[in-house]
This record gives structure tokens, sequence and C-alpha cells, in this order.
């Protein structure tokens, strides 16, 4: 029969020395964590330990060196010493692998034979399921196995977490349709950058008398993040935030709402853009609105005119100068890429101070599609209209 190797063994064995202990002397052990409950013990062993240097053959255990030199030492200061806490540890189930002349010792104590000769020749039939029974009353779990147990289920329960996560991402992406196509490395270029939109909106401000044929021209910009596109839109009088992202070739979806410190989303617009076609102005078509005052504002249909300007820098909109007080508008500066500074003006203006035919063609009052038929909002010119 072999006996085990383990902690359990450990356990097991100072219980029956405890036992041992108890019927000889008459006094109880309290089989605590507090070392001096061990002491008497201890010092019994030791008796016993000390002696292992010259009882090898007698006893069969291992061969113990003598202690060196002359010296005359007490306990606990001698080589073979056994301690109050080195019992506790043992038996406690704390270390795994004591001093071999503590657990030759504990054998003697208890079957007049070294480990090595007991191994040979048990007489302890019992021990195997002793240790199973004593293991399952006194199991006691070191660091290590309870650390390890607390960072596996601290894993698995992330993975859990993160698959769980993962899932429903899947499912939004899918309900949502998000990220339908991976943009190609032209396409990503096309659609990177810095553009001017112009859009015709303030013609449909019922608000504004003077609204026939005003136009305004947005600064956007434009930046690639992960298969999608994320966007600032300068306006004239407020910005936007949205993103982007592409359908199918060439093919792109735009969103996008107010900027502000809300919790909530505000005139949010969606509009479809195609890049596949080699346009200086690239008519864009939005569900967007006539960004009116109050209850006036008012979902449009609305065709918008795209303009690339050119690719990386940095926008920034500048505040509070001379400058903006002189023009009456806002300032996007625009630093780009190779250092040069270029400056946009962005503000209300009239379509028929653009420069370019076709551009105007394309943003005048034609170009905006009401929800509803209104008779107070007129997108023609007034015959007592003076410019």
């Amino acid at each position: 029969m072999n006996i085990i190797n383990t902690k359990d063994e450990l356990s097991y064995l100072f219980s029956k020395v405890f036992d041992k202990y108890e019927q000889e002397t008459g006094r109880s052990i309290i089989r605590n964590t507090n070392r001096k409950n061990y002491e008497d013990v201890a010092r019994r062993l030791s008796e016993i330990s000390n002696q292992l240097p010259f009882t090898a053959e007698e006893y069969g255990h291992e061969k113990y060196p003598a202690e060196d030199g002359d010296r005359d030492l007490q306990y606990p200061h001698r080589r073979y010493d056994i301690t109050a806490s080195q019992i506790k540890d043992a038996y406690q189930g704390i270390v795994s692998n004591p001093r071999p002349f503590l657990v030759d010792a504990a054998y003697i104590y208890l079957h007049g034979k070294g480990r090595k000769a007991f191994e040979k020749e048990p007489k302890d039939h019992d021990l195997p399921p002793a240790i199973q029974h004593h293991s399952s009353k006194k199991r006691t779990w070191p660091v290590k196995e309870i650390g390890l147990m607390v960072l596996l289920a601290g894993m698995c329960f992330f993975l859990y977490k993160w698959l769980t996560l993962k899932k429903e991402w899947e499912s939004i992406k899918s309900d949502l349709v998000l990220l339908p196509y991976k943009p190609t490395p032209a396409e990503i270029d096309s659609l990177t950058g810095i553009w001017l939109c112009y859009t015709a909106s303030p013609q449909a401000r019922v608000s504004n008398p003077n609204r026939y044929h005003l136009v305004v021209s947005n600064v956007v910009d434009v930046k690639y993040k992960n298969g999608y596109f994320i966007f600032k839109r300068f306006g004239a009088s407020f910005n936007h935030r949205g993103y982007m992202q592409f359908e199918a070739p060439w093919l792109v979806a735009v969103y996008s709402n107010v900027s502000n410190q809300k919790d909530s989303i505000e005139s949010p617009r969606f509009s479809l853009m195609r890049l596949d076609v080699d346009k200086k102005y690239i008519p864009v078509i939005s569900a967007s609105w006539n960004f009116d005052v109050g209850s006036l504002n008012n979902i449009i249909g609305i065709r918008e005119v795209y303009i690339k300007q050119g690719r990386g820098g940095v926008t920034e909109e500048v505040l509070n100068t001379l400058e903006n007080a002189s023009c009456k508008c806002k300032i996007v500066d625009w630093e780009q890429s190779n250092g040069e500074m270029k400056k946009f003006y962005v503000r209300n203006e009239l379509l028929d101070s653009l420069p370019n035919e076709e551009l105007k063609r394309l943003i005048d009052e034609k170009s905006i599609l009401l929800r509803e038929p209104q008779q107070a909002l007129r997108l023609a010119r007034p015959d007592s209209h003076k410019l």
C-alpha cells in the first residue's frame, strides 16, 4: 500500500499525532491557527527529530547529518528542532513539502518507524480512507489555490460578459444595418477630408421675411475611423456632428444632428451621397429641417451640394475676434497638412452672389421639397422684392 504524498496526508498524519498526544497526556489540543496550541507537541517531536542522525538503521528513515560542532544549544535553536509554527502550517495545509525530519518524527512517534520504512510495510491500513474522510471534513484551501480559483471565476465571468455584449452588438449591427460594406482605400480617400456643403435651407424659414434666395455654405471635416467616418459640420448659426458609412460601393449614408449639451437628439438629418461621379459639385439628397424657431421648425427634403476642398489637416472654429465682428459670420480655420492656413467665412448669402451658374441651379428654390404645401412660404421672388 502506498501512502498519499499530499497536503491531505500531512493533515491526516498530524491529526493522528494530536490524537495520540491527547490520549497519552490527557491534555486537549485546540486545533486552530494559534501556534501556541501546538508548542507541547512540537517539543515532544523535537526529542525524536534531534536523534534522527543516529537512528536511521533502527527506525528505517533517511539518513540525516549530525549537528555541526559541539555547541550546547537549546530548543528551538538546534538543527532538527520542530517548532509549533511548522506543525500548525503542516496541519492547516499551508505547506505541501515540510522538512523531512518533521515528517519522519511524526511517523516514528505514531508507528515506531520512519516514513521510508512505513511505506514498505504500512500498519495503518485505514490511512487512505481516513485521509479521504479527513479531507472532506478538514479541507483547507491554500492561498494560491483560492487565488487561482478566483482568477478563473473572474475570467469566466468576463468571458461570458464579453460574449454576451458581442452577441448584442452583432444583433444591433444586423438590425440597424450598421457597417454593411467595407470601403476600399480609394473610397476612404474620396470621402475623407474637408468639404464645403452648400444648402438652401434658409429659404424655407418662414420667420425670416428676407429669406428669398438665401443660401449658406457649411464646412464639413470628415475623418475615417474603424470602418466608418465621423464628421463635424460648421454652420453659420450652429454646428452639426455625425457619422457616415458606405452602404454599397461608392454609396454613402450620412447621419447628423445639431451639436448641443443636451441628453436628447436635436433635429436629426439623413442624406445619401454618390461618389462614383467625376464632378466638382456633388449633389446630395437629404431629409432635413428648415431650422426655424420653435414650432416653425419643420421637416423638409432638400438637395445640397458638396465640394471637396482637400485632405488632412485640422479645422478649428475661430471665436471672439475682431474679424468675427467685421464679417458678421462664423470663421473656420483650416491648418493644412503642409502647414498653410486657409480661412472659411460661413454665413447666409444671396444665391445670386455665387459665381458659378451650375451651383446656383442646384441650390435654388427648386431644390427644396416641403413636407406639406404651405401658402405662407414663398419660394419664388415676390414682385415687390428689391435686392
